[in-house]
């Protein structure tokens, strides 16, 4: 499968996700947003992966390639490709099928357990997942659910954790299973979040191994159900 992915900071990557695209076959390419780079066209892909990133997603002055990017989401929407969104991506996805975006009550920062709910449960993407996991997060804002998508998950301090919609070709993760203990070295090496009530210490986020291993596990377990051909 010809999959494609979208950059939007260059300490962002995809994480445990593209040992597992490499193994499995399949033909990868990026655009890397914020360097400048122009999105390709929607025939040039079969599925998209939509990645995090510090900024939101409306601040299209700071960051104008935001418009672009929306306009990629929509056209490979509507022509029917795969697309899953990773924490920002999960909210790009969201607002470009009508569920606006806006700061979340907390911010939720490290590890947080996160539940699925009755349709989260049945979602054979979730299949190998537990009802209840503890899973990495790193976010301020939240999405409102889209029309017609069905609400996957949740956590106490965010009421929307995950969505599938468009008969299971879209999938939208607030959550970042795809992240290795490396991956959040260099994050932390950019920001150092303040402590809240939600917003864990880096020491402590790093400590814990055996938590990354078991989000990379639950990543490549959706990889494979939901880029099975």
């Amino acid at each position: 499968m010809r999959i494609h992915w979208l950059q939007h900071a260059d300490f962002e990557d995809l994480g445990c996700i593209a040992p597992w695209l490499a193994a499995h076959g399949h033909s990868v390419a990026a655009t890397r947003l914020y360097a400048g780079e122009r999105p390709p066209s929607i025939a040039s892909f079969d599925a998209l992966i939509v990645m995090g990133g510090p900024m939101n997603i409306y601040e299209h002055e700071r960051y104008p390639w935001l418009m672009p990017e929306k306009a990629l989401i929509k056209n490979a929407l509507d022509g029917g490709k795969r697309v899953l969104g990773i924490c920002l991506g999960a909210q790009l996805l969201a607002d470009v099928l009508g569920g606006p975006v806006t700061r979340n009550a907390e911010s939720e920062i490290g590890w947080f357990p996160v539940t699925l709910n009755s349709s989260g449960r049945t979602n054979p993407q979730f299949a190998d997942l537990p009802d209840t996991f503890t899973a990495f997060h790193w976010h301020g804002d939240t999405y409102a659910l889209p029309p017609n998508a069905q609400a996957l998950a949740f956590s106490e301090a965010c009421a929307q954790q995950a969505f599938s919609a468009k008969d299971g070709r879209v999938l939208g993760l607030q959550f970042h299973l795809e992240v290795t203990q490396a991956n959040a070295q260099a994050w932390f090496a950019q920001e150092r979040p303040a402590p809240a009530r939600y917003v864990q210490m880096p020491e402590y986020i790093l400590a814990q191994a055996n938590c990354f291993d078991d989000n990379n596990r639950f990543m490549r377990s959706i990889l494979a159900r939901f880029f099975a051909e």
